[in-house]
């Protein structure tokens, strides 16, 4: 009788007991945090005083979601001889894309992670961008044309690759998912294309960005905490305001909290950050512009953190809760994006190698210009120089990185004042490749 309560398909005990565990290592939840484990060990390495940090975690999701696009299959088939039971990991589609599980994971870290910095930057944000708005357009509209103007010169250049391929490797090497969907809709007939090369150009589109914002204070041998000086300079409060933002602080110990953790009210700014960015502007066919997700978590984000109330009642969510959902949020993401990544990598750059060189300079080219003129046109101090940067790129775990090597969260209002600017540019990038 108990052998026929815990067997599964005629079963005995041992081979149950087989399977149950094939059935936790192979599932979804378990390469998730087998990904998060691993990742960190990657990150803790140190070489010459630089590491990866969280940054760990996506080369490890990476790697994994190469070896699983090969191995699951095979598994699936040696589970059901041994057991009689097939497809126990799933951890992909029939169609070789990653599963709602992975896909999950990256949409819930993405909201985890942009809402907390738009609510940590919020009550320094607003001052300073008005203090160096300028700098930050003009940041955001440079980044953008250098990129585009080297995507423009290798298509040309190279007769072996097309505009949607070259465009596919310019959103990959920006990261960018609303510039990525703007270019399926204008190369509609070369999808797969565009797609391919968007993913042969993602891995290095991350990694590049999040190395650079670690090497550059090296390299320039930078005093950080002279550098968190000038970045309080550049945005520092100006008379009176030093009294608010005290005020401020001390204004939600008398107003009404719905919670001590703050959760509802982080709860509220992710669905109304939803809703702002699912709205659209359709400027032609294949030309269709809205904020995303990204754009949304990080404006609502903005605006609650910069306002604190409304009326009686605290918009305030405890700094605990916020390096902490940041930080899970950055990792969640990474994980859910390197996975996909890991799954697209192979499909181009095994067939045309070049493409991968490509995809590195248009990360490098970009970031290098944009540095440049944040350093000697505007004058901007390194912090904000970088920031700029992981925003002109859409870098969000550039931005994680940033922060870590800061060592504090002001960095997020200048990655937060030109994200915008690059978000609506690159919308725009595929309409002018396509006439290429």
């Amino acid at each position: 009788m108990l052998a026929n309560i815990i067997s599964t398909a005629g079963l005995n005990f041992f081979q149950e007991m087989g399977y149950q565990l094939c059935k936790v290592i192979f599932s979804e939840l378990f390469g998730i945090f087998l990904i998060l484990v691993l990742g960190y060990l990657i990150g803790r390495i140190k070489i010459k005083g630089v590491s990866l940090g969280s940054a760990g975690v996506f080369i490890m999701a990476l790697v994994i979601g190469i070896v699983a696009k090969e191995v699951q299959g095979p598994i699936n088939s040696a589970i059901s001889n041994a057991f009689g039971v097939g497809d126990t990991m799933k951890w992909m589609t029939d169609a070789g894309k990653a599963s709602a599980g992975f896909s999950m994971i990256k949409n819930i870290g993405l909201a985890l992670f942009v809402t907390a910095v738009g609510l940590i930057a919020g009550p320094k944000f607003f001052r300073n961008f008005k203090s160096k708005a300028v700098a930050y357009i003009v940041l955001g509209v440079v980044i953008i044309a250098s990129a585009t103007i080297t995507c423009i010169v290798i298509t040309v250049a190279d007769p072996n690759v097309n505009a949607a391929t070259t465009t596919g490797l310019l959103m990959g090497s920006l990261t960018s998912t609303p510039g990525f969907s703007a270019a399926q809709g204008v190369f509609d007939a070369e999808k797969e294309v565009v797609a391919a090369a968007n993913g042969a150009a993602y891995p290095f589109g991350v990694l590049g960005v999040v190395l650079f914002v670690q090497l550059m204070p090296k390299i320039l041998r930078a005093d950080m905490n002279k550098e968190r000086g000038l970045l309080l300079a550049q945005g520092a409060p100006k008379g009176g305001d030093i009294d608010e933002v005290s005020t401020a602080k001390e204004e939600p110990k008398k107003l009404f909290e719905f919670d001590k953790f703050g959760l509802c009210i982080f709860s509220i700014t992710v669905i109304l950050g939803a809703i702002i960015g699912a709205i659209s502007f359709k400027f032609s066919s294949s030309i269709i512009f809205n904020l995303t997700s990204t754009g949304g978590y990080l404006i609502i984000g903005l605006l609650f953190g910069h306002f604190g109330k409304i009326g009686k009642v605290s918009l305030r969510v405890p700094d605990s809760t916020l390096k902490v959902f940041r930080e899970l949020g950055l990792v969640f993401f990474l994980t859910g994006s390197g996975f996909e990544g890991g799954l697209a990598f192979l499909e181009l750059v095994s067939k045309t190698p070049i493409v991968f060189l490509y995809g590195v300079i248009m990360t490098l080219v970009p970031m290098i210009v944009g540095f440049f003129i944040a350093k000697y046109c505007f004058k901007l101090c390194l912090l904000n120089n970088l920031g700029s940067i992981t925003g002109g790129m859409t870098s969000t775990p550039a931005l994680g990185s940033l922060i870590s090597v800061a060592e504090t969260e002001d960095v997020a209002s200048a990655y937060a004042a030109t994200y915008p600017i690059a978000l609506i540019l690159l919308v725009f990038v595929p309409q002018i490749m396509s006439f290429l």
